[in-house]
């Protein structure tokens, strides 16, 4: 079983969070300040992160059952990701269509899109590009589907010892099916104007090209849950681990430095996964420096980080327009609007977040 807190989780959370708002403030923001994009326009990895910490969570959770020879429970399951997920997103999608003032850029995928989770699939960026943000949710969703689903079909055909193999195929897949997306879709329009919105549409958003996360987390989970022994060793080199990640990370930065060239749309994301990768096997460990550091900041700032990412660009958006006659000074204009990014967020937290969770509790509680 997963212990009842895993303090360094909690940081890399806050760094996933901290990191994807720097980013999407630099792409927002004409006025950045001039240090901010070096460092910030790695940022997109944040979402990343997110990935491979959701799939070691949410597969750790499903695999503690299995290895109590429970069926995966749907019913408990979706009933908890539906009160963690829902309730805040219909929120936020409620105030983007009811007031246009929040809107970073003026129009709206379809609403049914939103309410589908199915906006990243043929995400037009540069017409339909207000909280586009959303696109990983459609991902997280996805993976919150079909995974209970293929879990319980190993189950009743007695075939969970030698599941391994999917999660090989299905890394293979990814490399093989973003080279095709890379030659046969996005390379054709390269040279058009704007060709930058077919990367993101055909490379960057859809489902089936942002596994990679998801299953290194999900791997981790099952070398953390259904091999003690090995995962024994592993955790005595901690803080080893969290190093290499970020070596390998640093070689991911490198290497996307063009963000839109083949090595990059191929091998890209699984580098960047492997990054991450690494380092939550680091936050896990006992030996860690990270997993022994309990901060009530980065706990804070991770409590918050779900609703941060729901509602940062809205918020950034109506942050700059209020000041954008009064506050000039680049620096200042970004502490601002990190801290009206947390007081919302911080909103939405206590007013849907905790009555929702209080809720889910409720019911799952009762049985019913």
């Amino acid at each position: 079983m997963i212990p009842q807190k895993l303090y360094g989780l909690d940081h890399l959370r806050a760094l996933a969070i901290s990191y994807v708002l720097l980013f999407h403030y630099f792409i927002l923001s004409g006025g950045a300040p001039a240090w901010l994009p070096d460092f910030a326009k790695f940022g997109w990895t944040g979402v990343d992160l997110f990935f491979v910490l959701s799939g070691f969570l949410i597969s750790s959770s499903l695999f503690a059952q299995m290895k109590q020879g429970q069926l995966i429970s749907f019913r408990q399951f979706f009933l908890k990701r539906f009160f963690r997920i829902v309730p805040a997103f219909l929120v936020t999608v409620g105030l983007y269509f009811c007031f246009p003032f929040f809107r970073e850029k003026e129009s709206l995928p379809p609403l049914w899109k939103f309410i589908t989770f199915t906006q990243n699939l043929g995400l037009n960026l540069k017409d339909f590009g207000t909280f586009s943000h959303a696109w990983s949710l459609c991902v997280e969703e996805h993976f919150y589907l079909f995974l209970p689903l293929l879990l319980l079909l190993l189950q009743l055909a007695k075939l969970t010892k030698r599941a391994w193999w999917i999660l090989v195929v299905l890394f293979l897949a990814g490399f093989m099916v973003r080279m095709y997306c890379f030659n046969e879709l996005y390379l054709p329009k390269s040279g058009e104007e704007n060709s930058w919105m077919y990367w993101y549409k055909d490379i960057y958003y859809p489902t089936y090209n942002r596994l990679d996360g998801l299953l290194v987390g999900v791997s981790i989970a099952g070398l953390y849950q259904f091999l003690p022994g090995a995962w024994a060793v592993i955790s005595g080199f901690g803080n080893h681990f969290l190093v290499l990640g970020l070596l390998v990370l640093g070689a991911a930065y490198v290497l996307c430095d063009d963000q839109q060239s083949f090595q990059a749309s191929v091998f890209g994301f699984a580098l960047v996964a492997f990054g991450y990768g690494f380092m939550v096997i680091g936050a896990i460990s006992p030996t860690s420096i990270l997993y022994k550091w309990n901060s009530k900041v980065t706990t804070f700032i991770a409590t918050l980080s779900y609703a941060v990412y729901l509602t940062h660009k809205g918020i950034i958006h109506i942050t700059h327009q209020l000041l954008k006659d009064h506050v000039t000074d680049a620096n200042a204009l970004l502490a601002i609007s990190l801290v009206t990014c947390f007081l919302g967020a911080y909103i939405l937290h206590l007013c849907i977040e905790k009555p929702f969770m209080k809720l889910r509790e409720r019911i799952i509680g009762s049985g019913r």
